[in-house]
């Protein structure tokens, strides 16, 4: 099974190398990697370039915003599967790819996902946060469960059915989009019980306080939208559910 993993940059020199080591590393031989690249200005671009040789999709230019260049990249991804390794992040190890597509095709699914780590930015080994998701129910969407967006992976042809991320949202597009494909009627979800993905902290929900503002008011317009009436208590036992992963990291 080819897998497409989508890399967005932007001005992200400091931790893309490790991203690009992660997945070169993985095990699993049939994987095409596509980077789009926003008009980075700090010699992110030529570090890119340098690497060309093992990118097999390359685009920079200006984009209107993050969800706009997850759509390049899906867009251009010819893959079976179609995950994303954030410029930040890095995979846990290098089985990653090969233990999600054994999960994928042993519960003939179309859609998988698993654990995630943030760990702190200049130290990878530290971890700061334990999200460990756990089985997929659809009632828990109600109550602000959901699996963290870098550590899942869809089928492409599931993909086009669900569709692409909506760029009206700023921050909050990857929700809205988790939301459509666990909610699609044709979706067969399987959870991998172990982390793939370490995520630095400081994502551009968190940068500030009309950051937090805006992911909030986005939130809430999405679970109107998915979930119905629910909106204010999905949102407070979205965010409620984030403390146990800072008291349990080990």
């Amino acid at each position: 099974m080819k897998v497409s993993v989508i890399t967005t940059v932007l001005n992200a020199q400091e931790t893309l190398g490790d991203a690009f080591d992660s997945l070169w590393a993985q095990s699993h031989d049939e994987v095409e990697h596509v980077v789009i690249d926003g008009g980075s200005t700090d010699g992110t671009l030529e570090l890119c370039r340098k690497f060309n040789g093992r990118i097999d999709y390359f685009n920079s230019e200006p984009d209107d915003g993050l969800y706009d260049a997850f759509n390049k990249g899906v867009q251009a991804a010819t893959g079976d599967l179609i995950g994303f390794l954030h410029a930040d992040d890095l995979f846990a190890d290098s089985d990653v790819l090969s233990d999600l597509i054994d999960c994928l095709e042993q519960h003939q699914a179309n859609v998988v996902y698993a654990d995630l780590l943030y760990v702190d930015r200049s130290n990878p080994g530290r971890v700061i946060r334990n999200w460990k998701s756990g089985a997929f129910e659809d009632r828990r969407l109600t109550w602000g469960w959901m699996p963290p967006h870098p550590t899942v992976f869809v089928k492409r042809d599931h993909f086009m059915k669900v569709g692409l991320f909506d760029t009206r949202y700023r921050i909050a597009g990857d929700y809205d989009h988790l939301l459509r494909v666990l909610k699609h009627a044709d979706t067969k979800v399987a959870y991998l019980p172990r982390v793939v993905t370490k995520m630095r902290v400081g994502g551009v929900s968190n940068r500030s306080f009309n950051n937090l503002k805006r992911k909030s008011l986005e939130d809430l317009q999405i679970i109107r939208q998915h979930l119905g009436g629910y909106s204010p208590l999905t949102l407070l036992a979205k965010n409620v559910r984030k403390l146990p992963q800072f008291l349990f990291r080990g």
